[in-house]
């Protein structure tokens, strides 16, 4: 009888050098605690999930909605030049949320999109709908539709502000919709400024990003979105840079003010004690 041959010694290496990378990263992950009630960190190199929490829950997004709703409209190929009017049918009289934007104000797409994106203006997203061919109506199917193309397979969507809690996700699908947002260059740019200074009739209003990590010098922020309503808690999604790597980072659900950020520095020390090891491991092992 003839003895079959022992495995190569690579492939024995291998085989270790995987069960040792599991290991590691899920002990890594028992080690970070967050308070956001679902949660996901995806390395977007390898589409590695170094943790995740709840992450297939589906969840009210609140205005993270925002992000697809630049995306669709983005997709339209938008004159970001044309000047849009906020009407009455772009007051919240759902949330009744406050708007700065009054009925009769007048400004371009382009800056209505950045005022929807960085400050989180509802009216600006909601004029941003209306206008689109075929309305409102077309435009959130488009939205879903959307969903569905980039795989999206947990996530709908009924209004383009994310003020009704039937915009609902999961961490997961959102990680796709951060990595999908980040491949436009307006996007990027938009959920990433600090403060910008808006001419609103004869008067110059600031706003504010609501993510105040992009303020932070020690935070490189490649796309940003927040969301609040009492259904979805606090939300926040971004793709971040650590170790010169892109990471998706997905917080929904937090019941604090500022436990997202909170969480957000408990993954940014995290990684920075861990993301070495598993590093050099992937890279011994072939991983890119």
């Amino acid at each position: 009888m003839r003895l079959s041959q022992s495995p190569p010694v690579q492939t024995i290496q291998f085989v270790l050098l995987s069960l040792l990378l599991f290991t590691s990263a899920a002990t890594a992950g028992n080690l970070l605690s967050l308070q956001s009630a679902s949660a996901i960190v995806i390395d977007q190199l390898t589409g590695n999930i170094l943790y995740e929490k709840n992450s297939q829950k589906i969840v009210p997004i609140a205005s993270v909605t925002k992000l697809m709703t630049a995306m669709v409209l983005l997709d339209s190929s938008p004159r970001l030049d044309k000047i849009l009017t906020i009407a009455s049918e772009d007051v919240d009289n759902f949330k009744h949320s406050r708007s700065r934007l009054t009925v009769g104000t007048s400004m371009t797409v382009y800056e209505m999109l950045r005022l929807a994106l960085m400050s989180s203006e509802n009216r600006a997203a909601s004029a941003l709908s209306r206008n689109y061919p075929g309305g409102k109506r077309a435009f959130i199917n488009a939205m879903n539709r959307k969903a569905l193309i980039l795989g999206l397979n947990h996530t709908r969507f009924r209004d383009p502000t994310g003020l009704y809690a039937e915009n609902s996700s999961s961490a997961r699908d959102l990680a796709k919709m951060v990595a999908a947002a980040a491949r436009y260059p307006l996007i990027r740019e938009f959920t990433t400024t600090q403060q910008h200074y808006q001419p609103v009739g004869k008067r110059s209003l600031v706003f504010n990003n609501t993510n105040p990590l992009v303020k932070n010098p020690k935070w490189k922020i490649g796309v940003s979105k927040t969301g609040y309503i009492n259904e979805a808690g606090k939300c926040l999604v971004m793709q971040s840079w650590f170790e010169e790597r892109p990471t998706i980072i997905v917080l929904l659900n937090a019941s604090g003010k500022l436990t997202p950020v909170g969480d957000s520095q408990r993954i940014k020390e995290w990684l920075a004690h861990n993301s070495k090891s598993i590093l050099a491991l992937q890279s011994e092992s072939g991983v890119n």
